[in-house]
């Protein structure tokens, strides 16, 4: 028999473009939530079509359905479908949802148990919040890029699109937590986040640096904006990421160093000296780094203690064999291009599967299984597909 996965109770009609909607609904799909993709059949935002790594990746354990929400009967589904589901996600510019009908108000009138989950560039209000948003624009409205980058390197574009992914998590947060206040008012609520709040917040203590002190933090480059040694540094053959910023972890990485009179050294004896002295500090320390290898490094200074680890490419980072043991990749069979890998949900629940389930969707693959589901007739469900309302795969 097979256990229920935690919110395999809850349904969910995902709206969602692009990345951050897609990145909050793919949270609820992995734990178990019955995700409705809707699609449009004039085509969509996927970037390399439904068979590319990054459509594979967000839109996995879905099923999907095209329905033409530009048209009134189209609508009128949606709306049909909402009475029986609990949460809907959008991700699309604010007015777009009032023009189409599944703003808050409306879908609460119908069902006023749904939970209306959004995400847009800059707020549902203020002078900003009719504006496209995007990962780019946010890193830089929002600060990120003035604190990535080598000092003096100018603004540096983060690798990941991290304001989507940070706004995806934060919206999943919020649909979670008016799921469970429902339990409680037996009523729904309307959440939404941004990518400008989202990337704001994920400045966490560089942001803290401003609003509490007025200090605008500068770029840092590989070493940790206020704390060290702790950066990157050059062994012998590449690279070596290290933390032993002070207290036990300054002493033993001294001692593992071969250079226990740095502890006594006022350049470097205290934490504030050490700040002071970075630049003279990390130059003595890769002096005695590039005499040996990283592995050499992540054996030796693991062993006393001393948080440490190589750098490395996505490729090394997929061999490395603690990855491999948490099974990060994980395995599913797509219809079209088959047996693939792809990056299962972080979070463990314990004596819960996290495998993945089901591959992403082909466009509209379970059109008529879903409008079957949701109380449409055949005779209904063949005229919506007539009147290309709900086109069907041929």
């Amino acid at each position: 028999m097979v256990e229920a996965m935690p919110l395999s109770d809850i349904t969910v009609i995902d709206l969602t473009i692009a990345r951050a909607g897609p990145t909050a609904v793919r949270q609820l799909a992995d734990w178990g939530a019955d995700v409705v993709r809707v699609e449009s059949p004039d085509g969509g935002f996927e970037a390399g079509g439904h068979t590319s790594p990054d459509y594979l990746n967000l839109h996995r354990n879905k099923r999907s359905i095209v329905i033409d929400l530009k048209a009134d009967e189209g609508r009128k589904v949606l709306h049909r479908m909402v009475k029986s589901a609990d949460v809907v996600v959008e991700n699309m510019r604010t007015s777009v949802k009032y023009k189409l009908g599944f703003d808050y108000e409306t879908l609460s009138n119908l069902n006023p148990r749904i939970i209306l989950g959004s995400i847009s560039g800059f707020g549902q209000s203020g002078p900003y919040r009719q504006r496209g948003g995007v990962d780019q624009i946010a890193q830089g409205m929002g600060g990120m890029m003035s604190i990535t980058g080598l000092p003096g390197q100018g603004p540096v574009r983060a690798g990941v699109a991290i304001s989507d992914v940070t706004a995806g998590l934060q919206l999943a947060i919020g649909i979670l937590t008016a799921l469970h206040e429902r339990h409680t008012t037996g009523k729904g609520r309307w959440v939404h986040t941004s990518l400008l709040e989202s990337m704001i917040g994920m400045l966490d203590f560089q942001a803290a640096r401003w609003t509490v002190s007025n200090h605008s933090p500068p770029q840092a480059g590989n070493d940790h904006p206020t704390m060290g040694p702790m950066g990157m540094y050059k062994t012998a053959d590449g690279h070596l990421n290290l933390a032993a910023s002070g207290g036990r972890l300054w002493e033993a990485f001294c001692k593992e160093l071969g250079v226990p009179e740095w502890l006594e050294d006022q350049r470097f004896s205290s934490s504030s000296a050490r700040r002071e002295n970075k630049t003279r500090l990390n130059e003595l320390i890769e002096d005695r780094l590039v005499q040996h290898s990283t592995a050499h490094w992540v054996e030796r200074l693991n062993e006393v203690g001393v948080p440490c680890g190589p750098v490395n490419t996505v490729a090394e980072t997929f061999a490395d064999p603690q990855v491999q043991h948490l099974g990060v990749a994980a395995p599913v069979s797509h219809p079209t291009a088959g047996d693939i890998k792809i990056v299962r949900n972080a979070t463990n629940l314990e004596g819960v599967s996290n495998d993945i389930r089901s591959a992403s969707p082909l466009k509209g693959e379970h059109s008529e299984e879903l409008l079957t589901q949701f109380g449409f007739s055949p005779d209904e469900i063949k005229s919506l597909a007539n009147d290309g309302v709900v086109p069907l795969p041929k």
